[in-house]
């Protein structure tokens, strides 16, 4: 990739302005910030029309340039999409704020007080999938949190992008928050210059493959939250309801999906294969699911063979890959070497196969009878989500505002000094709880 000096000295340039701003807006009260919060959300339904046609634009150019089906879903940006993005961004002004907690207030000694608060991370860089709500919703959160956000979308959302963050700036320019809080890049060469600015940028978010999120990891000094594949699993075990198994694993697959929560790869106990298969495989069928299996599906089904290769592979589309498993470890096993840690589910009325699922199965969302569409920011009522992050380091899964702050240690004293409490009559520290 060829680097414009010019363009790494303008984004330098930019990258300096939002953390100057992002240190001010960590200093603004809760009020203030949600004021534009609420200003954000006011500007956008007043704007919705000229959204709704940027995107339309936007759909067209990728339609003509042949964009996948899943992606043109993530892509299009209706009015029912849009109006519930809002929604999501006045829920971000009701929750509580996550900046200036207090989780440590220490006496350490007689006027000597130890406070741990928590305090925005300073300035995000998001690198996101062409999905211009994401946009909205990342925003609202750095805000609320105290954070600039340097964003950047896919090549297929430009124009969606570029009318958001002019509408979100416009509005910003209002309220006591700065417009240098949110800036958008717009070109592939910029993320190259994004990831060196260390100096200005405190946390990178990459939203895509794994290969992508291992780019950006391999590629600058700054920490990287990786979100990357959602291989997600359904495990239909032996002692399984097969009518909630059936109405979970259509939901799972056909509600959305596109999206990364959706799952690839339904696992099913042999003891219920005869039974089960022809009747989950007539409700997915039913909503023109194309399914794959191994050797022992398709003693059951007359479908297409499943390849090592289906069992590493996010479809995004309507596409799922079907095994037969011997046994609850089996499956286990299987969830382990193929997933991406991103969300995976059991359906059983055995607590205790349930309880090993939970406890054994890799990930950072691991469920019981239910879907793993539920995997989501906005469901785990966090308001919105900046990502999911499939990484064992915390934050983990949806991240939502408490993955977007850090903490700092206060130390309010009166002229202590440390040699007071060293030597052979050191004075001992009192450490009591406030």
């Amino acid at each position: 990739m060829i680097v414009n000096s010019s363009q790494s000295l303008l984004l330098k340039e930019t990258a300096e302005k939002t953390s100057q701003a992002a240190r001010k807006l960590g200093g603004l009260s809760t009020g203030d910030r949600n004021q534009a919060i609420e200003a954000i959300a006011t500007a956008l339904e007043n704007a919705s029309a000229d959204i709704i046609k940027a995107n339309e634009i936007d759909c067209e150019i990728a339609e003509k340039e042949g964009i996948s089906r899943p992606l043109y879903n993530r892509l299009k940006l209706g009015k029912t999409k849009l109006e519930a993005t809002i929604k999501g961004v006045r829920d971000v002004i009701n929750l509580s704020d996550p900046v200036g907690h207090i989780s440590i207030h220490r006496e350490l000694d007689e006027g000597l007080i130890l406070k741990r608060l928590s305090c925005p991370l300073g300035v995000l860089g998001i690198i996101f999938e062409a999905r211009p709500e994401a946009l909205i919703q990342i925003t609202s959160l750095a805000i609320k949190s105290g954070n600039g956000v340097i964003l950047k979308g896919g090549k297929e959302a430009l124009n969606s992008c570029k009318t958001l963050v002019k509408i979100i700036r416009e509005a910003l320019s209002k309220t006591k928050v700065s417009p240098d809080t949110v800036q958008l890049l717009t070109t592939r060469e910029e993320i190259r210059n994004l990831l060196e600015l260390d100096e200005y940028i405190d946390l990178i978010i990459p939203r895509g493959s794994n290969e992508f999120v291992r780019f950006i990891q391999q590629n600058t000094n700054i920490p990287v939250l990786g979100h990357a594949d959602g291989i997600c699993h359904l495990y239909v075990d032996k002692e399984a309801e097969l009518d909630t198994a059936i109405a979970v694993a259509v939901d799972a697959k056909t509600q959305y999906p596109a999206a990364c929560n959706a799952i690839e790869t339904l696992l099913i106990h042999q003891d219920i294969a005869r039974e089960f298969l022809p009747k989950i495989a007539q409700g997915l069928t039913s909503h023109e699911v194309q399914l794959k299996g191994d050797q022992l599906t398709q003693t059951y089904l007359d479908i297409e063979a499943a390849t090592e290769e289906d069992w590493k592979t996010e479809y995004s589309d309507l596409i799922l890959s079907i095994k037969v498993v011997d046994s609850l470890e089996a499956a286990i096993n299987h969830i382990n070497t193929y997933g991406s840690k991103h969300t995976d589910a059991i359906i059983t009325e055995d607590k205790n196969s349930a309880e090993i699922f939970m406890n054994q199965v890799d990930a950072a969302g691991v469920y019981h009878n239910c879907s793993t569409r539920f995997a989501d920011g906005f469901r785990y009522g966090f308001g919105a989500e900046v990502g999911i992050s499939t990484q064992k380091m915390p934050p983990r899964g949806p991240v939502g505002l408490e993955g977007l702050v850090t903490y700092k240690y206060q130390v309010i004293g009166n002229g202590h000094i440390a040699a007071t409490y060293a030597g052979e009559n050191a004075k001992p520290f009192t450490h009591k709880d406030v």
